[in-house]
């Protein structure tokens, strides 16, 4: 994998220094930049087009949902998708989380994360792929089944749309719509279960299980399980 170069945008120095300390200690990431507020690290975005921008959303000035979704606006403007978002806070809501996916986060960590963890889901994040702890996916999964795919999150302040499933994908599945058990594989994917655990589950074997995700991937045209949990949980396919 080619060297990875990732933009830090948090407001805590200690933090950052952290983070950019343990992150240059692993091989193949570069720190290119850093940022202590929204503002200044909007324009870093706009200007050094990091592979992974880390972004806090507890900034002073402007939240990072926010920021993110300003940049996604730069970027589709300027017809440029190169670079990723992800989230690191220590916010695990409901509204929190989905906010900052609506808003086009590609992946969300928490900071008590392992830099081990960090490094994964920087991998992940570079290679297309979302990345979302389990934890927050079942966080997630129990507010999408308490809301309608287009309804917003209840914020006053700041309404978001959980955006529904892209035409392309949509008409995948109306040529190949999801079984009921596949929905079901799918529902214990996002919850961040195991194939033994979803065998166990459902009363099945590993190599059903295996079928089944495979055929899901396919469906929804998803690289792995975590991308198809991702597009799950953003469209409300499962609620």
């Amino acid at each position: 994998m080619s060297e990875i170069s990732v933009a830090l945008i948090e407001d805590h120095d200690l933090t950052r220094v952290g983070l950019r300390t343990a992150l240059q200690r692993q091989a193949g990431i570069h720190v290119i930049g850093e940022a202590p507020n929204a503002t200044q690290g909007l324009k870093m975005l706009e200007t050094s087009k990091p592979d992974v921008a880390i972004v806090d959303i507890g900034l002073p000035d402007m939240d990072g949902i926010e920021l993110t979704r300003r940049f996604r606006q730069f970027q589709k403007e300027h017809e440029d998708t190169s670079t990723k978002v992800l989230i690191l806070t220590m916010h695990d809501s409901e509204d929190s989380v989905l906010a900052a996916f609506a808003a086009g986060a590609d992946s969300y960590c928490m900071k008590d994360v392992s830099i081990d963890r960090l490094t994964e889901a920087l991998q992940a994040t570079y290679g297309g792929n979302s990345w979302i702890d389990p934890t927050i996916a079942s966080i997630v999964l129990r507010q999408v089944r308490q809301t309608a795919p287009s309804a917003p999150i209840i914020d006053e302040s700041k309404t978001v749309t959980i955006h529904a499933v892209e035409p392309e994908v949509e008409q995948l599945l109306e040529n190949a719509p999801l079984t009921e058990r596949e929905l079901e594989v799918l529902e214990l994917i996002v919850a961040g279960c195991s194939n033994a655990a979803i065998a166990e589950k459902l009363y099945i074997t590993v190599g059903t299980v295996k079928t089944h995700v495979r055929n899901i991937l396919n469906k929804l045209c998803a690289d792995d399980r975590t991308q198809a949990a991702v597009l799950a949980l953003r469209s409300g396919l499962i609620g």
